[in-house]
């Protein structure tokens, strides 16, 4: 069995009721069977809140006001303070840390979703490394029976080209975003098309990186505008984060001259208070995590454009969501806006399986997530005033 890990993975710590938000609320969480029958042999009072605040039937925790029953009002979990930490089911004991399985090959990673792990993401500002380890001993006990081994390599293939490219920072990020864009899309017409082994993806990779992608593209207003509409169709976990969608609803009000000036002074904003550098490699360091996390998800599915289409446009979406929210009162932009916005996100893509499977149907049938119309949005840039 391999192991692999990026390489700030092992420095997390959760730091309880000191999180800005919680990972008890918002969303339903699952019990594995040994829990399960663990907490049904507790006595006791607690032994008896246990009986009651469970949804037995479906493995779950009871929820009120969608906050977990065992969510006290310190935001800490009462299942810890009376039983400790070993009492925990898999998921609270392993969240954010999440698991990837690939017939022989696991890779871990931390969830966006988590604050305190976007902040780790978010703020390492060295090309993110990937560990590996090997244990001879350990096997994998999960069958793979149908495991596709040729398009897993070939994944792995071109997901390293891609990480090589994301992390050059010669190359600006808008162009590095699109270049995901165009390699998917080549890569999922060749599996399509019965070519995947006579293709050459370094070349075509290269291909890319000398298109001329400069300038501004008229479509920009239009097409934001039906991105968010998809946005807005997407199952919502949790009430606040209809706030930072209809953040926006100002904006388009007063249409696209205003919208586009609004834009423009955002991105000072950005160059005057935190850098474009620095900017960049905040959306490199998640085009990184998303690339990492779906890309070679694939292989389960031969959905490999979708997996670069949820990479890209997450990030695009992560940004332009954190400009709707600056626009309201035009404050200071720091990275802690970006940081918010990043794992609230998260929280409504990551955790609904219903959000990912409505996105990718979207990505493989809207021609408005083409790579020549996505390329008019990311590489949009006009002159700040």
């Amino acid at each position: 069995m391999y192991y692999r890990k990026p390489h700030y993975y092992e420095k997390f710590s959760c730091t309880a009721d000191q999180c800005p938000d919680t990972c008890c609320a918002g969303w339903q969480i699952v019990i594995d069977e040994n829990s399960l029958e663990k907490y049904s042999n507790v006595s006791g009072d607690f032994g008896i809140r246990l009986l009651n605040s469970i949804d037995w039937g479906e493995g779950i925790f009871e929820q009120y006001e969608k906050r977990c029953s065992f969510l006290n009002s310190e935001n800490l979990c009462d299942i810890y303070k009376e039983l400790g930490a070993e009492a925990l089911c898999d998921t609270c004991r392993l969240y954010p840390r999440h698991i990837e399985e690939f017939e022989n090959l696991r890779e871990f990673s931390l969830s966006l979703s988590c604050p305190i792990a976007a902040k780790m993401i978010l703020e390492c500002q060295e090309p993110v490394r990937f560990l590996e380890e090997q244990d001879e001993k350990e096997e994998c006990e999960e069958d793979f029976e149908d495991f596709d081994f040729l398009l897993f390599d070939c994944l792995l293939e071109v997901r390293e080209k891609l990480f090589s490219i994301v992390q050059n920072r010669a190359i600006p990020i808008e162009k590095r975003m699109y270049c995901v864009l165009r390699t998917a899309k080549n890569f999922q017409d060749a599996l399509d098309e019965g070519e995947l082994f006579e293709r050459d993806f370094t070349g075509e990779i290269e291909l890319c990186l000398q298109e001329k992608t400069e300038g501004f593209s008229s479509d920009y207003y239009e097409i934001i505008q039906v991105l968010r509409k998809d946005l807005l169709r997407l199952e919502v976990l949790r009430e606040d984060w209809k706030t930072n969608l209809k953040a926006a609803d100002n904006l388009f009000q007063k249409g696209e001259t205003w919208y586009m000036e609004k834009r423009d002074r955002y991105k000072a904003e950005i160059k005057k208070s935190i850098g474009q550098e620095q900017w960049d490699v905040y959306k490199e360091q998640l085009l990184m995590f998303f690339l990492y996390t779906y890309f070679c998800g694939a292989v389960y599915d031969d959905m490999i454009y979708s997996k670069g289409v949820l990479s890209v446009i997450s990030v695009f979406w992560i940004e332009e969501i954190t400009f709707w929210n600056w626009a309201v009162d035009e404050e200071t932009i720091e990275q802690k806006n970006l940081l918010e916005t990043a794992y609230r996100y998260a929280r409504e893509i990551e955790h609904s399986d219903e959000n990912l499977n409505l996105l990718e149907e979207i990505f493989d049938s809207d021609k408005c997530y083409e790579p020549e119309v996505l390329k008019c949005i990311l590489v949009s840039e006009r002159k700040t005033v």
